[in-house]
């Protein structure tokens, strides 16, 4: 069910809320660890995209680390996205 959650919250807004949703009954670090990576890229791309040209240039390596952390996610493995990775998870440690 980890795997499962890891990959559903790289699907959009609306599949990261179904899968913290699912996650509240299936914890694990798994899980935690993409859904703290996936909310990171969801912010990063909301607030890129209201900078005008070089924001938008910038959504490009957000959509490379969504396909990095979505590649990972159906390996079942942990490995953060590069260069804000290491932020996202320690600053949006409320996603135990």
């Amino acid at each position: 069910m980890a795997k499962c959650v890891a990959v559903v919250c790289y699907l959009t807004v609306v599949g990261w809320l179904i899968a913290f949703v699912i996650y509240g009954n299936n914890k694990s670090s798994l899980s935690s660890f993409h859904l703290r990576q996936s909310l990171g890229l969801i912010v990063t791309g909301c607030l890129l995209s209201f900078i005008p040209l070089i924001g938008w240039l910038l959504n490009l390596g957000v959509i490379v680390g969504w396909f990095y952390g979505l590649y990972y996610a159906v390996k079942g493995m942990e490995s953060a996205v590069p260069i804000l990775g290491q932020f996202y998870q320690q600053h949006l440690d409320f996603i135990r």
